[in-house]
């Protein structure tokens, strides 16, 4: 994934992942490939949620002195 990845990437190739899944000629090997690609990806959205909810937790603390 040479991309940058942002929040934004990460959820249309996730889309695309779920996409893919939800035909019925995928096989096995493929389902599993897949879904362990969407399992990063996930992790990855949820990472950079959280990097943004202590950015933003940040900013309260320091706008509140």
């Amino acid at each position: 994934m040479s991309k940058t990845q942002t929040f934004e990437n990460n959820l249309q190739q996730l889309t695309e992942v779920i996409q893919k899944m939800e035909q019925q000629d995928v096989g096995l090997e493929e389902s599993l490939k897949l879904y362990e690609q969407g399992v990063k990806l996930t992790r990855q959205c949820q990472k950079i949620i959280d990097d943004a909810e202590k950015k933003i937790e940040k900013l309260m603390e320091q706008s509140s002195d």
